[in-house]
């Protein structure tokens, strides 16, 4: 078997075949465990060298709300000059990579009718629960996120489609809407017609109407903004395709594009490494302020902040969330942090971008699409169907899951090069179909917190 040695700091190593950690040395009960040049946890026990470090003899070392000290540690990337892409521009300047038409109801209950219609019209409909029975932030979310959908440039066209009764009527969307292109977007409550789908329908094709005479032309590639996101995670992850994103990011930010990190909880560990990037003083408060609320969003309901890495994850060498997180972050290479973002907030700052949110893979991808991203960088060890609204380039950790379950993976990180990876968003971009695409996987989820009526 083959095994790496991340950091000449580690006292582990990693087994390329398993992605499982072994000690390089005796490592004594309660010594630190070191992976990536940092803390992953505690030992529970003495452990000889050689031995398999996991969840019988490491333990997590997060506990709850911490105090920081703002000590910047980065550089500037030197600039390059972005490549040409092929985009829609739209009438507010924003540009978009496709020109599909949405479907966006603004509450649960017409969910069947927004399928029915996107059935009969092939536009794409992205249903959810919500937009009644809810109070206080639950309902600004769900607006905000739904808002940002609306608006987002990848969409030809958008019909918001209501019902009239409910709390998240088109009225009161409205006014959280603001201005809009009045030939993109278009509004349609469902009690207000007979027939209601055949409503839909013609409006749909209206929509497809006025999105047919739009035409991609020439930009340059600083315009685009990326998610970044991994879901069932392996030992692989924080080696080969994190890595390798954060090799995206850095060149991305250099060209004066934008990348966009989210999974709050997936930075617990790893969080003083992103502070320590942040331009400024107030954008450390501000990611200060992101980490110690998730923790005490925790902390309210009674749960350990360190409860994370799921059954996937540990079966594929991952033990605690600080050696998840210190993967995780890795996706943001060594770009400086701009600017912190809350549900809904537009990515508007070029550079590395913190998005607020859970690391729940829907609820995250639905985020980072509400926040503008043009397309998503998912990395996976362990394999997922999942896709975002919006182009999601799926990138496996190890040639084993990308042979295996190549429906649903687009790159090989384990035998592939960063420009590889790039060549294939530049592609991507100028209109190659995404796996995700192509098998018709887009969903969205909406993050709730609070009571329902």
């Amino acid at each position: 078997m083959e095994y790496v040695l991340i950091s000449e700091k580690d006292n582990v190593r990693v087994c390329l075949d398993n992605g499982h950690k072994y000690a390089v040395r005796d490592i004594q009960k309660g010594e630190p465990i070191i992976k990536y040049g940092f803390p992953i946890g505690v030992a529970t026990d003495d452990i000889k060298c050689g031995e398999q470090v996991h969840s019988h003899n490491l333990k997590t070392a997060l506990s709850g709300t911490l105090e920081y000290t703002y000590t910047p540690n980065y550089e500037e990337a030197e600039k390059q000059t972005p490549p040409m892409i092929n985009a829609y521009v739209r009438k507010n300047g924003e540009i978009g990579i496709r020109n599909d038409i949405w479907i966006i109801p603004t509450v649960g209950c017409v969910n069947s009718i927004a399928k029915t219609i996107a059935d009969k019209t092939g536009a794409l409909c992205f249903t959810h629960p919500y937009g009644c029975s809810q109070l206080g932030d639950d309902m600004q979310i769900t607006k905000k996120v739904l808002c940002g959908l609306v608006k987002h440039p990848n969409a030809g066209g958008v019909l918001v489609l209501g019902l009239g009764c409910e709390n998240n009527n088109i009225n009161e969307f409205k006014r959280v809407l603001g201005e809009y292109d009045a030939d993109r977007v278009k509004f349609l409550n469902c009690q207000d017609f007979d027939d209601e789908i055949s409503q839909g329908i013609s409006t749909v094709r209206e929509l497809y109407g006025n999105a047919c005479n739009d035409k991609r032309v020439a930009v340059p590639l600083s315009r685009l903004k990326i998610g970044l996101k991994c879901g069932g995670s392996d030992g692989l992850s924080g080696i080969t395709a994190n890595p390798l994103c954060g090799k995206i990011t850095d060149r991305l930010v250099s060209m004066g594009g934008t990348a966009v990190l989210t999974e709050v909880p997936e930075m617990f560990g790893a969080e003083q490494l992103l502070m320590n990037r942040c331009v400024d003083e107030s954008v450390f408060n501000d990611t200060v302020e992101l980490i110690n609320s998730y923790k005490q969003y925790f902390i309210a309901h009674n749960q350990p902040v360190s409860e994370n890495p799921s059954p996937g994850n540990k079966e594929g060498g991952i033990t605690t969330l600080e050696e998840k997180s210190l993967g995780c972050v890795q996706k943001g290479g060594t770009a400086p942090v701009t600017a912190v973002l809350n549900y809904g907030d537009m990515a508007e700052k070029s550079g590395l971008n913190l998005l607020n949110g859970p690391g729940n893979d829907i609820v995250a991808v639905t985020n980072l699409t509400a926040a503008g991203c043009h397309l998503i960088l998912f990395t996976t060890g362990r394999g997922t169907p999942l896709g975002a609204p919006v182009p999601t380039i799926k990138i496996a950790t190890n040639t084993s899951i990308a042979k295996r379950k190549s429906n649903w993976i687009d790159f090989d990180a384990q035998s592939n090069s960063a420009q590889n990876l790039f060549d294939l968003i530049v592609e991507t971009v100028n209109g190659k179909e995404t796996k995700n695409e192509a098998n018709a996987f887009r969903e969205i989820a909406i993050f709730k917190d609070g009571v329902t009526l």
